[in-house]
């Protein structure tokens, strides 16, 4: 009963944490409708923003171990968000939007091929810059835990705090940025080019900037993400592709396009793979998501909110 428990609880914590990232791809997609392979490599951004900013280059050092490295995480996201929207304008944008909307398959070729290379260019350019030795952003928070007792019983939970404070801040700014998108001017025209773009266009919305706000938007919220699991786990420039696979599998099982099914989706990543490990060694955790992956599209093909739609 301990140990699924504390699976439970690890999944929920981790699962906030991975939902926040599949929300980032979940909001390029379901604007833009691009398949962006490059996603994992801007939460390894955000992770080498997040160390750059506490530990490497110590401008938040001042606020401690503790307030120190959860501002890097969340100051890691308008870096990135900056970088985002700066490879929108001078690539993304080239295969993406409404240049592609006359090509046979939509740009999607084009978009994959760029996707991938950005991914390779950042994966490797990474490795030139910040080297192959793991790094972690260091707070007393990763090696301590607050413990539960369940009355009745000698059952303990054990709450990881880097963990615990990380998951709630990643919570925090996904409840932001739904009100964002749900209750703003910004978030009504993100909405907009994403349903309909040439009817957006004609009442008065700047399709293309959408777009890149859009693309920014979900860099940034990614690297958020990268710099709260910074705070519990070494990484590497390759970490992204590890990464990377969560996120899709947390995407499609939420529904492609909804945002609030993609955090759901990264949610149940987090339950799977804790629960997994109850029963299964480390290197098969992955293949347990899968196969969970694989029984829900089965049943649902559409996902969790996803809308299904009839063939003609």
């Amino acid at each position: 009963m301990e140990n699924v428990l504390n699976a439970l609880v690890a999944g929920v914590l981790i699962g906030c944490i991975y939902g926040l990232m599949c929300v980032g791809l979940g909001l390029i997609f379901g604007v833009m409708r691009v398949v962006n392979f490059a996603q994992g490599d801007f939460l390894m951004l955000g992770m080498y923003a997040a160390y750059y900013l506490f530990a490497g280059w110590g401008l938040l050092a001042f606020l401690g171990p503790y307030a120190g490295p959860l501002l890097a995480a969340v100051l890691a996201g308008p870096i990135v968000f900056a970088g985002g929207v700066l490879l929108h304008r001078f690539l993304i944008s080239r295969v993406s939007g409404m240049r592609s909307a006359a090509s046979a398959d939509e740009g999607h070729f084009g978009q994959l091929i760029v996707t991938l290379g950005v991914s390779l260019i950042l994966q490797n350019g990474g490795l030139i810059l910040f080297g192959s030795s793991p790094r972690t952003v260091r707070t007393p928070l990763s090696s301590s835990a607050w413990v539960l007792e369940i009355p009745f019983t000698d059952a303990m939970i054990f709450l990881n705090q880097a963990r615990l404070v990380s998951s709630v801040v990643a919570v925090i700014v996904a409840i932001a940025l739904y009100f964002l998108l749900e209750r703003s001017r910004l978030g009504r025209s993100l909405r907009a080019a994403a349903d309909n773009p040439t009817a957006a266009t004609y009442a008065g919305v700047d399709v293309d900037r959408a777009h890149r706000i859009a693309f920014g938007m979900g860099s940034g919220i990614t690297a958020v993400a990268g710099g709260l699991i910074a705070t519990f786990l070494s990484y590497s420039p390759f970490v992204g592709v590890d990464f990377v696979i969560i996120m899709y599998a947390g995407v499609v099982l939420g529904g492609m396009g909804s945002i609030l099914g993609a955090f759901w989706g990264g949610l149940t990543v987090g339950f799977v793979q804790q629960f997994s490990a109850l029963a299964l060694p480390p290197q098969l955790q992955n293949s347990a998501i899968f196969v969970v992956f694989l029984l829900i599209l089965i049943l649902r093909p559409q996902g969790f909110f996803g809308r299904s739609a009839e063939r003609a």
